[in-house]
């Protein structure tokens, strides 16, 4: 579906630095979910590349929390500021990365659009990217 590349020590971090992390391993390009909960939790759709949950490390934790957000999938933010930056889909061995937590410059492109049939009434997709109504791996 996306392309992946491969980024050698990327990094990233919260607002406030409370979090801070380093992939070392391939990215898939960035996917925008339109999920109701993307919407809640970032106030928009949500922007997520994925790496192997192996290849990431943490360099900073202090402010590291994690949200149980369904039977399925866990969210961690940082409890100092607030900000959303991964999505883990339990037993899965790939963790979600919010794309704009990384440093740039991410050689990334966005993809796709996922959970399309849930998305704000405030706003279009005319990017003519690829949409899906639900996930990809539902297609």
């Amino acid at each position: 579906m996306s392309e992946t590349k491969t980024v050698r020590r990327a990094s990233g971090r919260c607002l406030c630095g409370a979090v801070a992390y380093e992939i070392d391993g391939p990215l898939r390009d960035v996917v925008n979910c339109h999920c109701g909960q993307c919407l809640r939790t970032h106030g928009n759709f949500a922007s997520y590349t994925n790496a192997a949950r192996g290849d990431l490390s943490l360099t900073e934790s202090r402010g590291l929390t994690w949200y149980e957000s369904s039977r399925l999938a866990r969210r961690g933010f940082c409890a100092t500021c607030g900000a959303s930056l991964f999505w883990e889909r339990k037993d899965s061995g790939t963790i979600s990365v919010a794309a704009g937590t990384l440093d740039p410059p991410t050689n990334l492109n966005t993809a796709a659009h996922i959970f399309v049939a849930d998305k704000g009434d405030y706003y279009e997709i005319a990017d003519g990217l690829k949409t899906y109504p639900a996930s990809m791996s539902k297609v």
